[in-house]
């Protein structure tokens, strides 16, 4: 249960992806709700863990798609990958620490 909690603001994020065709106001959406998260909660490390998430992600989905494992339609970061996709991962790095807190791995 607590790990669903701490997923809620992920699973809100791709739940708007189908909904906002607009790449940037589902960034502005996406960057809002990360910030609610934080208000509601914080802990010690989330900003080194979240952009780490996102330098790490914006690397390695560039080197997926240069190989062709991925394609994406909606491309407005680089020309490549939809801007929003980095903040969406960039907070997921921030739920899967959180949820290995939670499990004491």
């Amino acid at each position: 249960m607590y790990i669903f909690r701490e997923a809620i603001p992920v699973i809100l994020m791709i739940g708007l992806i189908p909904f906002i065709q607009n790449d940037y106001l589902l960034t502005a959406a996406d960057i809002i709700i990360i910030g609610i998260s934080f208000l509601i909660k914080k802990e010690k490390g989330d900003f080194i863990i979240m952009t780490t998430g996102f330098g790490l992600m914006i690397l390695s989905e560039s080197f997926f798609i240069s190989t062709g494992v991925e394609t994406f339609e909606r491309q407005t970061l680089f020309g490549i990958m939809p801007l929003w996709l980095p903040f969406l991962w960039a907070y997921a790095f921030v739920v899967m620490r959180r949820s290995l807190r939670i499990l004491e791995l």
